[in-house]
């Protein structure tokens, strides 16, 4: 049996009161309210820079940033009957999936609640036609009313029926996502404070799943404790089951599945948790099951990824285009190419959001762009080798400031 090396550093993350309790937010409401604020502002600032008069949003992601109202998330990505529409100089109209329009109750950055018309061929059968004409028309009215002649109108997600239907009233249709991307990419503190609290909890989730990496569990066991965690202390979802360990960490890529954990396999994971307030904590961690030294091939794949992660924080600051930390940024060792990650870092908010800046080998096919002041971004490695047994997955998550990279998350990295 091989010595344990149970790290007391990562059992402080647990709830202080105890690993039975749920945590407990302490972000006043105030600053709920200031984050919205904020957020609807952003997206108004876009809207007047592409001159548009308005903007029509079905991305789930999306309504909540600009408005905070989430209804059934998931099953609204693929049954779009929750959408919103803001206007530039107008009000913000949340159409709610109909018989739920009380959920927007109590919410100040909305001025209208309507009933949504849903049109995609579950909800409208044979009327379809019939309900995207009815749907079209309420766009076209509302755009009418308070575009003042504009009929420029952003979108960031749609049908083609859809698409064809407001063309045919005279609307012009401009991309959407462009400007939500970049309205999102720039956090005040308000929601770096909510950011926080997100990030705090998936470390006590994160805790939880560390207690009990064991030999005998199954990865779909240890990724439930995250779920468990996340859920009990008011976070919302996970986006993807990215957990594996011992000979599926290589290659990477495979969800959580029934195999059982042995002792001394690396466990492997990225959270892309969704968590209180609907803020997105991206973090990343590699440690050994049942909590025994790495061996010297695991630890040499771990002390590779630190020195990755490690550089590239070391570089970031406001005001650096992409390519500039391209330039500057590790240069990932041959025997490692082959299983390197797809992005040297990338953009979160309430989700993964822009920018995406690949590694190295991959850079020509990136695009321009500069990194700002209050940006939140996670920076990757995955380390592993064509034919090797395991691969290692760090990720950690940093606000850029005029000082440079600062981290919000804190969960202990491992000692080898």
């Amino acid at each position: 049996m091989a010595e344990v090396f149970k790290d007391p550093r990562k059992r402080a993350y647990l709830n202080p009161e105890g690993a039975d309790r749920p945590l407990k937010s302490p972000v006043p409401h105030g600053t709920l309210k200031t984050a919205r604020s904020y957020r609807l502002g952003r997206i108004r600032t876009e809207l007047k820079r592409h001159d548009c008069a308005a903007i029509l949003l079905y991305d789930p992601v999306n309504i909540r940033y600009a408005l905070d109202v989430s209804n059934m998330q998931l099953w609204m990505t693929h049954n779009p009957s929750h959408y919103a529409m803001i206007c530039a100089d107008g009000p913000a109209i949340d159409f709610e999936y109909r018989g739920s329009e009380h959920v927007a109750n109590g919410i100040e950055t909305i001025d209208q609640v309507r009933p949504a018309i849903s049109w995609f061929y579950f909800s409208s059968g044979s009327r379809l036609a019939e309900r995207v004409e009815a749907w079209a028309d309420e766009i076209a009215d509302v755009l009418r009313e308070h575009g003042g002649g504009n009929r420029r109108l952003a979108v960031d997600k749609l049908e083609p029926m859809g698409v064809d239907a407001l063309r045919r009233r005279g609307i012009t249709l401009i991309e959407g996502q462009e400007l939500t991307e970049h309205a999102r990419c720039i956090k005040n503190d308000a929601e770096l404070d909510l950011m926080g609290w997100t990030v705090r909890v998936c470390e006590a989730a994160m805790a939880r799943m560390y207690e009990r990496s064991e030999a005998g569990r199954t990865e779909q066991e240890i990724w439930a404790e995250m779920h468990f965690e996340n859920i009990r202390s008011g976070g919302e979802w996970v986006e993807t089951r990215l957990l594996a360990a011992g000979p599926r960490t290589n290659p990477w890529f495979q969800e959580c599945s029934d195999y059982v954990c042995q002792e001394g396999d690396i466990l492997s994971f990225d959270t892309d948790l969704i968590g209180p307030y609907g803020y997105c904590a991206d973090l990343s961690r590699s440690w050994p099951i049942g909590h025994v030294r790495m061996s010297n091939t695991q630890g040499q794949l771990y002390a590779a990824a630190r020195e990755q992660i490690d550089r590239n924080l070391s570089i970031l600051r406001a005001g650096m285009s992409f390519r500039e930390f391209n330039e500057k940024s590790w240069r990932i060792p041959d025997k490692y190419r082959s299983r390197r990650y797809s992005v040297a870092l990338h953009g979160v908010g309430l989700a993964d959001e822009w920018p995406s800046v690949p590694l190295h080998p991959d850079f020509a096919k990136a695009y321009d762009g500069r990194f700002e002041e209050n940006m939140v971004v996670c920076v990757e490695s995955l380390i592993g080798e064509d034919g090797g047994r395991e691969c290692v997955k760090l990720e950690t998550q940093v606000v850029i400031t005029a000082d440079g990279a600062k981290r919000l998350d804190s969960f202990p990295w491992e000692e080898f």
